[in-house]
């Protein structure tokens, strides 16, 4: 155990779930917590469910919440960092909350938030799939789908701090309608939502399928990550069709982003490639390579994340803000805490 303050919390707020861990001085993660999201509810009381998830956390290492340095957070939607802010969040229903002082006031540590797709690309950078690389593209596929740029070294923002959309980048035209209103995105095609709407879909036509069943037995109202997984090990045909056709479309987008970028690498991460592995990676990669402009250039690799959730969180008050100029508070200069992997 580190000396007092010198204990970090990272959290990611899944669309589904929320994920705590506790890291020490040594890089070490003391203990690891769970919560389910609960969307329907005010931002404040989701906020207090965070309080008591880092409560939680804390007991679980063995700690006193006295000796706790900061929390920090990867949040859905458009952040402050900042701030704390969280301005747009549509996933959660959020829209300009003060995400870091409310956590703040309940727990009475300094609390940093940030975009979680941000955290995740600069975790990646740092400590994961594209340590060393000065230009890398991350894409993360969740509830929605996120992306993150590092250029020259640094978090690339863009003129107005909304670079690297790519979920809302259009893949096939007068496709299926997107929640930012537009046809076609890849999040319409690839995310997890899309990919449950198009079970849904499918069942409703008749054809059978075991995945509604696997979310009544778990009493899961959404289509999860692990869901996908036990759907597939059934060899659900319903889920392998679905699945391909995602997997197509999310490998359209990574060619385009290369065709574009020409990055170093490209890291896919997200709940559903930190579930299946190579099994989700590899067909995505294919079809990448198939339509790359330099045909099947092996010298722009696509990795798995290996950084996932909390595990990235973790870094976002030091590293992000050394990759936008260095602004961070005094007390949190130098405080970097990070881990490698232990997938």
């Amino acid at each position: 155990m580190g000396p007092a303050k010198d204990v970090m919390i990272g959290i990611d707020m899944g669309g589904t779930s929320l994920r705590a861990l506790v890291v020490n001085p040594q890089n070490e993660i003391l203990a690891v917590e769970k919560a389910p999201t609960n969307v329907a509810q005010k931002p404040d009381g989701l906020i207090r469910d965070l309080a008591a998830l880092v409560e939680d956390v804390v007991r679980a290492a063995g700690l006193r919440k006295s000796q706790l340095r900061a929390v920090s957070i990867g949040a859905p939607g458009a952040v402050d960092p900042e701030h704390g802010v969280v301005y747009h969040a549509p996933n959660l229903g959020w829209d300009a909350v003060p995400l870091g002082a409310k956590l703040g006031k309940l727990l009475r540590v300094p609390v940093f938030a940030e975009n979680d797709v941000n955290v995740g690309v600069v975790g990646e950078h740092a400590l994961g799939a594209g340590r060393g690389a000065q230009e890398l593209v991350g894409i993360f596929v969740g509830t929605g789908i996120g992306g993150g740029i590092i250029s020259k070294g640094q978090l690339y923002l863009g003129a107005r701090g909304a670079a690297a959309e790519v979920g809302h980048m259009i893949v096939k035209v007068d496709g299926p309608l997107c929640g930012c209103g537009n046809h076609g995105c890849i999040e319409a095609l690839a995310s997890r939502t899309a990919m449950e709407r198009d079970v849904r879909a499918a069942i409703r036509a008749g054809q059978r399928s075991s995945v509604l069943k696997l979310m009544a037995e778990r009493d899961k109202e959404r289509m999860t990550s692990s869901i996908i997984q036990r759907a597939l090990k059934k060899n659900d045909p319903v889920m392998r069709n679905v699945m391909k056709r995602a997997q197509y479309y999310l490998g359209i987008l990574v060619a385009n982003v290369v065709n574009m970028l020409d990055p170093e690498c490209v890291v896919i991460g997200g709940g559903i490639a930190e579930r299946l592995g190579e099994y989700y990676v590899a067909p995505v990669r294919k079809t990448a390579y198939e339509n790359f402009l330099r045909r099947h250039d092996a010298e722009v690799p696509v990795h798995r994340a290996q950084l996932y959730g909390a595990r990235t969180a973790r870094v976002v008050s030091p590293a992000h803000r050394r990759h936008r100029n260095d602004r961070e508070p005094d007390h949190a200069r130098g405080h970097v805490r990070a881990v490698a992997s232990d997938q």
